[in-house]
């Protein structure tokens, strides 16, 4: 084998490395940004359930304020000040709904931008994988042509082996 082949082999054979490296870095790095996304869905619930918290707090304290408001006008908590404070109930269990509904498609986003970022992961693995085997195929295909493999040697030119002439044969 000439120096040129073993030229052309290792960098073929470095090419072929690196690109197995940069398809595993590239798949490593949207796997992390797929933890990321899942943290943060997980951030949302708790952030979900703090405020959750927080709304029912200041919704006692609504409500509070509102009955000490009708019981100070002189009314009872019968007839309109009942009704006032039903609503209030009702509206706040509502706005409760709106704050779990949204913070459940917040999630759910979150959890999709996981899943996208690991496909995209196991696309970048998968096309470093095609690079490698171009590399592969380019590099056999250059040292081929560099051996003259397959090449028929020209009918007129001594080869160094035996030829036939006229039945016989002869050095």
């Amino acid at each position: 084998m000439s120096w040129q082949m073993a030229v052309v082999g290792a960098i073929g054979a470095a090419q072929y490395q690196q690109q197995g490296a940069i398809g595993k870095y590239n798949q490593a790095v949207a796997n992390r940004n797929a933890q990321v996304a899942e943290q943060e869905a997980q951030r949302l619930e708790q952030q979900l359930e703090f405020d959750l918290a927080r709304f029912d707090q200041q919704f006692a304290q609504l409500q509070g304020q509102t009955k000490t408001r009708i019981l100070k006008s002189g009314a009872t908590l019968s007839g309109t000040g009942l009704k006032i404070l039903r609503s209030n109930s009702e509206q706040a269990e509502i706005e409760k709904d709106i704050l779990d509904y949204n913070s459940k498609v917040a999630q759910s986003q979150k959890l999709e931008q996981a899943n996208f970022a690991r496909i995209k992961g196991n696309i970048a693995r998968q096309q470093a994988r095609l690079a490698q085997i171009g590399t592969l195929a380019s590099t056999g295909t250059s040292l081929l042509g560099m051996s003259n493999f397959g090449s028929t040697p020209r009918s007129d030119t001594f080869t160094g082996g035996l030829q036939t002439y006229g039945g016989g044969y002869s050095f």
